[in-house]
């Protein structure tokens, strides 16, 4: 018997769905997993050794040998690559691209698949990423679309950039944004879209915390 709902949290990049998914896993005591950072974490290693995305024979072999997990680390499932905590590395700007890239593979969404339906199979979770409800988990107890103004995705990202301490340009973030849309929603499998029963939020003139009540008014209903 399941603990709790399944929820998938689905959108484009910068709708703030890391930030609104943690919120509200926090309000409803249920596991946070972030799906992106798997993608990312086989952006990180590909980069590492160089392996040509493109090149079949070594993707399929870095799906077969790759160790990637989650740990729990001070309450926060941090991910893992080779025993080694890369959950900063991965969210280093060249990253975005580069794990937009290698999620558009079969090979590596396939490999991918078992791993989050087994993280889920037990209820209480939310998972946040781009084809959970249509792909992951199509029946998802409850499922969210967020979205906001590409302008509104670039300004939440320069702001966690200069939070950083980091120097990024506003023109470059706007078309990186836009460009990842295009990909992310134009590839062959499983593009990014709004599943047919999803409840879509536009965040761009909602705080966090405002989101974060409409989807447990959500909740609630289902429960």
């Amino acid at each position: 018997m399941k603990d709790g709902l399944v929820i998938a949290i689905d959108g484009p990049a910068g709708a703030g769905k890391t930030t609104i998914s943690k919120a509200l896993a926090k309000k409803l005591n249920y596991t946070y997993i972030d799906t992106g950072a798997l993608y990312r974490g086989f952006a990180l290693k590909a980069l590492r050794d160089g392996v040509d995305i493109d090149d079949d024979v070594r993707v399929q072999k870095m799906c077969d040998e790759i160790d990637l997990c989650f740990r729990e680390v001070g309450g926060e499932l941090r991910l893992h690559l080779g025993g080694i905590d890369v959950s900063k590395q991965i969210r280093e700007p060249v990253m975005s691209m580069k794990a937009s890239d290698i999620s558009a593979r079969p090979i590596v969404r396939k490999a991918l698949l078992g791993v989050q339906r087994e993280l889920g199979k037990d209820g209480g979770v939310i998972f946040e990423g781009r084809d959970i409800g249509t792909v992951v988990f199509p029946d998802a107890d409850l499922k969210f679309y967020l979205s906001a103004s590409v302008k509104e995705r670039a300004r939440r990202r320069y702001m966690d950039f200069v939070g950083a301490g980091k120097r990024v340009d506003m023109d470059a973030l706007i078309n990186d944004i836009s460009q990842r849309d295009k990909n992310d929603s134009s590839r062959k499998h499983a593009p990014l879209k709004q599943a047919k029963d999803a409840i879509y939020i536009d965040s761009t003139e909602y705080s966090i915390d405002e989101v974060v009540e409409l989807m447990i008014t959500e909740v609630n209903k289902k429960l």
